[in-house]
């Protein structure tokens, strides 16, 4: 018997279609039950019955609270489902449908968590480990269910949604970014956020290895743990040099920290390779104008803390800043205080650029009231230098003047073009 599957999103087509098709699922946005041209029935939500269920594997963002997830008595993750060696169960029939609908042959897997970063983290350790056969997915786009399970590593970008839903799966290597409170509306609580995020090393085993901030409420783990809290420590502790790789501020870290697995793996740090990685196009994407000045165009950190990294990572120069966009709300002291010590300019735009000139004066630095990025470029455009760096991190969403990110950077590297 194939799996009731919840929500008819990438995740759950991805089951199906490597079942064949001829499954059932729920999802919220149907009206009316069809049929679709898998042979698989798309339900309205309110027709789950779970007495006529004996397994349900859910998308990774239905909330705890959905009525889906409340009913299930068999609920698993896409993790639990591919992943796990042994399924907990209240049924042997259950049992016997889920271990005839799939032959499980498990790769080594590396889970990647974190607040910012995942992607790139995942990205760059499936660079220098490709040569051994290694592949990503999970969050990163492609579901598990599309993974060749013939290769030998698997490289998961890992959300705190998939986490929360998993309950028996476990990673042979953790790897948790650097958090910091996101998605309470789907968790509910910071701390709940956090336990999420460290729900991996609940399953994980002697000789596992999990690598995680310092400072976090732990939980009872069989896991080798390895708590870092400084690019320094994660360089003498796995025997690394900083100096060899070309990457700054957080994007550093990633490397550093994607090095310190394949050191694990395979006692080696490539550093040559690591420096061949290329970042996606919108973070910290260096351009120079026709008089040589460098534009950072960082368009991607819609976040307060994607943007603090950034500054960082530039704060051997003076900094024009432009900053601003919609925050949703977000207090944003954080990224003043980190501006305050600092040779900065900082130029608003967008719907909160009345919050930020009001931070601005309140912590003394220096700002222009930019409104929009023509006007920032044209303003930083007569005081830049060879010596500075104008830099787009705005620490916000674009929707409020742009279609996307994508679209505020790409606009962003079209004026300095012209400039």
């Amino acid at each position: 018997m194939k799996p009731t599957l919840f929500g008819y999103g990438l995740t759950t087509k991805a089951i199906a279609k490597k079942l064949g098709g001829g499954c059932t699922f729920f999802d919220d946005n149907v009206k009316e039950p069809y049929t679709d041209e898998h042979g698989n029935k798309i339900l309205p939500s309110s027709l789950f019955d779970p007495d006529k269920s004996e397994l349900e594997v859910t998308t990774p963002s239905l909330r705890p609270n959905h009525p889906l997830i409340q009913s299930a008595k068999h609920l698993l993750s896409e993790y639990d489902y591919f992943l796990s060696e042994q399924i907990a169960t209240s049924s042997e029939q259950r049992n016997n449908a889920l271990n005839s609908s799939l032959e499980r042959q498990k790769p080594f897997t590396v889970w990647i968590s974190g607040t910012n970063g995942k992607t790139t983290t995942t990205q760059m350790l499936t660079h220098l480990l490709e040569k051994r056969g290694a592949l990503s997915g999970g969050n990163i786009g492609t579901p598990l269910a599309e993974l060749d399970s013939d290769l030998p590593i698997w490289v998961l970008e890992t959300s705190s949604f998939t986490l929360h839903h998993t309950h028996t799966a476990s990673p042979n290597i953790y790897l948790l970014l650097p958090i910091t409170p996101d998605h309470l509306d789907w968790h509910g609580t910071a701390e709940q956020y956090e336990a999420d995020k460290l729900k991996a090393l609940l399953t994980m085993k002697e000789g596992e290895l999990a690598l995680v901030p310092k400072g976090l409420n732990l939980p009872k783990t069989d896991a080798y743990v390895v708590e870092y809290d400084s690019n320094a420590f994660i360089e003498d502790y796995f025997k690394l040099d900083s100096s060899k790789v070309r990457f700054r501020a957080a994007f550093l870290q990633d490397a550093l920290l994607a090095l310190a697995v394949t050191k694990v793996l395979f006692d080696e740090a490539d550093y040559e390779l690591i420096n061949r990685f290329t970042l996606d196009a919108h973070r910290q994407e260096e351009l120079r104008d026709a008089k040589g000045r460098l534009w950072v165009n960082d368009s991607k950190a819609t976040n307060l803390d994607a943007a603090i990294q950034a500054v960082k990572g530039y704060a051997d120069r003076h900094i024009h800043l432009i900053l601003g966009g919609d925050d949703k709300g977000v207090d944003m002291a954080p990224i003043f205080e980190v501006m305050k010590p600092l040779s900065l300019t900082l130029y608003t735009i967008g719907a909160n650029s009345g919050k930020l000139l009001s931070l601005a004066k309140a912590y003394n630095i220096h700002a222009v009231e930019s409104k929009n990025i023509e006007t920032a470029i044209k303003q930083i455009d007569k005081v830049h230098t060879k010596e500075s760096v104008a830099l787009l991190s705005p620490a916000a969403a674009s929707f409020d003047q742009f279609n996307s990110y994508k679209h505020r950077g790409e606009t962003f590297i079209k004026l300095v073009k012209t400039l």
